[in-house]
């Protein structure tokens, strides 16, 4: 029993990991296991075929953060997130921008941590939790700390809620057992099953006292990622989520209450070899969308290398205006307008302000592709 919202009711505490009785992942999940392995390796294996595998992970990541952040309520786009970070002024609340601009820095984080050899771990977790929330709605919900008092999910009180976490006095020891489960090398568990695992873990400690979601789906990249079965941060299931959204909540649930890990495992690998496959797909139309108007500008004639580098500038930061364009292109700014006049002709840029001073252009035709399943918040 717990006491939260000035009443007393019954809270969830969740056994250490792996389940009892153990799962035997091959047996049971043999298929799924096999096409979900292949998925990620396909999409491991394009990433070293893109001619800049930095540039579409650079995109690809603040789709993520766009679409987790939309899971939450938020309601930026890819363009107002890439605008804010071009020092523009997004057309949407200013608040969702940077909250989920804050997803991507978090993100980054926990990247750059591990290929510095730093383990997942709790204080990764609570780092990563720090960039966050660190400023937007979250900034009061005690950052980078483990909460101290009761939460729950769903309701409008703990009395009526849909599910009420561990008590805070067990956090700290649900989470230890979480770090040591992750760590652990003796339990036989493929790691995809591991990552499945410590999600749903995760997400029912429910360990701060906001972002929970946002970073419980960055722990199953971290944790491919730590492992070796991807070397850049390219998958992310919270479009998969997003879309199944009654049967993601009903399968946690149900590993709660009736043990059902099978069930759950089935669903998660089946959006590991989904979302995998639809990555390598978006990776490969990026790559293809990016050749086919290098060939067109190359036909431009004397404006051609000029706007080479322009077009160049914009695969690696798809929103600009003219100033941040010449200084990045080392070419002059009545060089570059000319240069976005010809390729507003070929409809390869577009221009998003509609004012004749501090005009800001987008590639549109790389941001349609990457913005696929964003243009549709949950409600």
């Amino acid at each position: 029993m717990t006491v939260g919202g000035g009443e007393t009711v019954r809270a969830f505490v969740p056994r250490p990991l792996p389940p009892v009785p153990g799962l035997d992942a091959r047996e049971s999940l043999g298929r799924l296991l096999e096409e979900a392995t292949a998925a990620l390796g396909r999409l491991d294996a394009v990433s070293e075929l893109l001619p800049d595998p930095a540039i579409f992970v650079y995109g690809y990541v603040r789709k993520e953060a766009v679409l987790s952040s939309q899971i939450e309520g938020t309601q930026s786009s890819l363009a107002d997130l890439m605008l804010h970070e071009a020092g523009g002024v997004p057309g949407t609340d200013r608040i969702d921008v940077i909250e989920t601009s804050n997803a991507v820095a978090a993100l980054n984080h926990g990247v750059e941590r591990l290929r510095g050899g730093f383990p997942i771990s709790n204080r990764l977790l609570r780092e990563m939790h720090a960039r966050l929330l660190a400023s937007g709605r979250g900034k009061a919900m005690r950052p980078g700390e483990f909460r101290r008092s009761q939460n729950w999910i769903g309701g409008s009180r703990p009395g009526n809620a849909a599910f009420v976490p561990p008590p805070p006095n067990h956090v700290q020891d649900c989470m230890a057992d979480l770090e040591r489960f992750i760590h652990a090398t003796d339990d036989g568990l493929p790691v995809l099953v591991k990552a499945g695992l410590a999600h749903v873990q995760f997400e029912t400690i429910h360990p701060f006292l906001d972002g929970n979601g946002r970073l419980g789906r960055l722990l199953i990249t971290l944790m491919l990622c730590d492992a070796g079965l991807l070397r850049e941060p390219l998958l992310y299931l919270s479009l998969y989520f997003k879309h199944n959204r009654s049967t993601y909540y009903q399968l946690l649930n149900d590993t709660r209450h009736t043990g059902d890990w099978e069930a759950w495992l089935r669903f998660f690998l089946d959006g590991v070899r989904e979302v995998a496959e639809s990555a390598v797909a978006t990776a490969r139309s990026v790559s293809d969308t990016i050749r086919e108007d290098r060939s067109r500008i190359g036909r431009l004639g004397r404006r051609a290398g000029s706007a080479l580098r322009v077009h160049q500038s914009l695969v690696e930061r798809p929103v600009g205006d003219i100033g941040r364009l010449a200084w990045r292109t080392a070419l002059s700014a009545p060089t570059v307008a000319a240069v976005l006049r010809a390729l507003e002709d070929l409809d390869i840029v577009r221009e998003i302000t509609g004012r004749q001073r501090g005009r800001i252009y987008t590639y549109e035709r790389y941001l349609a592709v990457l913005r696929e399943g964003t243009e549709d918040p949950p409600g």
